[in-house]
């Protein structure tokens, strides 16, 4: 019992150590020039709301309309004064806006990722409330699977409002001020062939908005704040009218609404409940689960969200999701499982520097932006680097998120159906250099997270497929360098995150975009 105390506070010291180092920092990225605009866009397939013309908008003055000429006239003041300040912000934005919304989103992610602490008082950990989100310990804890239905229902508001926006500004055709009025200059990157009525940088911020003060409402002066620097970012660059930021707010404030009504029916209030983890342990013993998980902290913490694979899934039913599961995992008698212990073994005495700092970089357990904020960095990275349009960063950043969100339910879904044990359960002389997570074991979530989101990016970025699977392939072989997992958690994960993966990616190729 003593040594399983003192592996315990180890673990915790050194998550702690390492997460101190994955502190997140705004980056300095210059604003980008698009080039493709996508004409087509306002007719690509939607997620929530049926399609891009089911939001409207009154149309917008026409240039030569005293009401235009005289908003242009307040443009062109506004672009005369912008201060250093002001200028410096509108280049902030226009690196991307819906990249720098998930950005900002990992951010706060990581100072909501803390676990609850045990109160001596009630002999209970204390849960976040809901309902009374600024009471310690606050509201929400930002594990993975709630970081990932964020940024999946944060992805699909931004979309279907950018497939909106472009429906709108085909609609209309109102182009940039500048075109108009040739007193107007621009302090950003502008395509001049995209319409700009409506705003899709003002949509998308009133969308992120929106969607942020529910899911992180201890922030929502912060979400106000992002969302009005974001959309007058763009007067002061002098790429937009105050009417096309007024058209685009309108728009992004409808789809999130809707959005919103929509998770509010998928489930994951009732993820956590604990009333029937009995039972499921007894149906994974059914089963042939001999070895059985259960908390190594003291005193045992309830299991991590064990109803989370109940939760809807975006791009596949739950009876695709079924039809998935991964198979029962080996016997603990086969010749597969001890192989699998003696490997543990192996690096538990043998582990090197590398596999040390592999381990320790996938890690992101608490305090820091989680594996899903992990892969969400990447799938920024890239939409940067290929200088996406608002529109195509949205679709990209909503097929990525809803794979990996996908991706979790399933593995959640595996880990309660089987309940099996950890590593240092099973054989409590192997040791981890890292936290050991409060759930079951098979499936491995790093691995699932990883395998999905790394077929996603395969398929929107091909070219750089290599270096997708190759990481999240040390993803998972991470979690067993660490001792974590199994071989056969991570080898099942990343498979299983890779069809969950092709769901997404069926989507994508049908959704009219290619």
């Amino acid at each position: 019992m003593i040594n399983k105390i003192n592996r315990f506070f180890f673990s915790i010291v050194l998550l702690t150590f390492f997460s101190c180092n994955k502190d997140l920092e705004k980056e300095e990225l210059s604003p980008i020039e698009f080039t493709s605009i996508d004409t087509n866009g306002g007719n690509w397939k939607t997620y929530i709301v049926s399609s891009g013309t089911e939001i409207t908008v009154n149309a917008p003055s026409s240039p030569t309309s005293t009401e235009y000429l005289t908003e242009i006239t307040q443009l062109q003041n506004t672009t005369q004064n912008a201060t250093s300040e002001q200028k410096s912000k509108a280049n902030y934005w226009a690196a991307g806006g819906t990249m720098r919304w998930h950005e900002l989103t990992r951010e706060i992610a990581v100072t909501y990722n803390d676990l609850p602490k045990f109160n001596p008082t009630t002999g209970k950990y204390d849960a976040p409330d809901v309902n009374n989100p600024s009471a310690l310990p606050k509201y929400p804890f930002a594990n993975p699977d709630y970081v990932s239905r964020v940024f999946a229902l944060l992805a699909v508001a931004q979309y279907d409002a950018a497939v909106t926006v472009w429906n709108v500004k085909m609609k209309y055709m109102r182009m940039a001020p500048s075109t108009y009025n040739s007193n107007i200059k621009t302090s950003v990157p502008q395509n001049i062939a995209l319409p700009t009525y409506p705003s899709e940088d003002a949509a998308i911020a009133a969308a992120s908005r929106e969607i942020l003060k529910v899911l992180f409402p201890n922030e929502i002066q912060y979400w106000t704040k992002l969302a009005t620097e974001h959309q007058q970012s763009r007067l002061w660059a002098g790429a937009n009218m105050q009417s096309d930021i007024d058209a685009g707010e309108s728009i992004g404030k409808a789809i999130a609404a809707k959005v919103l009504l929509y998770a509010k029916t998928d489930g994951f209030s009732g993820a956590g409940n604990q009333s029937n983890v009995p039972a499921m342990i007894a149906d994974a013993q059914s089963r042939g689960t001999t070895e059985i998980w259960k908390s190594l902290e003291i005193p045992a913490r309830p299991p991590l969200l064990p109803n989370l694979g109940k939760v809807k899934t975006w791009n596949l039913t739950y009876n695709d999701m079924i039809i998935n599961r991964p198979p029962p995992p080996p016997t603990v008698n086969s010749d597969e499982f001890k192989q699998n212990i003696s490997e543990l073994k192996y690096y538990r005495d043998h582990r090197t520097q590398e596999q040390i700092k592999i381990a320790n970089f996938w890690a992101d357990g608490t305090s820091t932006q989680t594996p899903p904020g992990h892969w969400n960095k990447i799938a920024c990275d890239n939409v940067y680097s290929h200088k996406m349009n608002e529109l195509r960063a949205a679709r990209t950043m909503a097929l990525v998120s809803t794979a990996i969100q996908d991706a979790g339910t399933a593995c959640w879904d595996a880990k309660y159906y089987y309940f099996l044990a950890r590593p240092t359960t099973v054989d409590s002389s192997i040791t981890t250099p890292i936290g050991i997570p409060n759930f079951p074991a098979y499936t491995s979530g790093h691995s699932s997270f990883s395998g999905a989101a790394a077929s996603v990016l395969s398929y929107i970025f091909p070219e750089n497929t290599n270096s997708f699977i190759q990481k999240a392939q040390e993803a998972a072989d991470s979690r067993v360098y660490a001792c974590i997992h199994f071989r056969f958690d991570s080898e099942e994960g990343l498979k299983n995150g890779k069809k969950m993966g092709n769901y997404a990616i069926n989507r994508g190729k049908n959704d009219g975009s290619d």
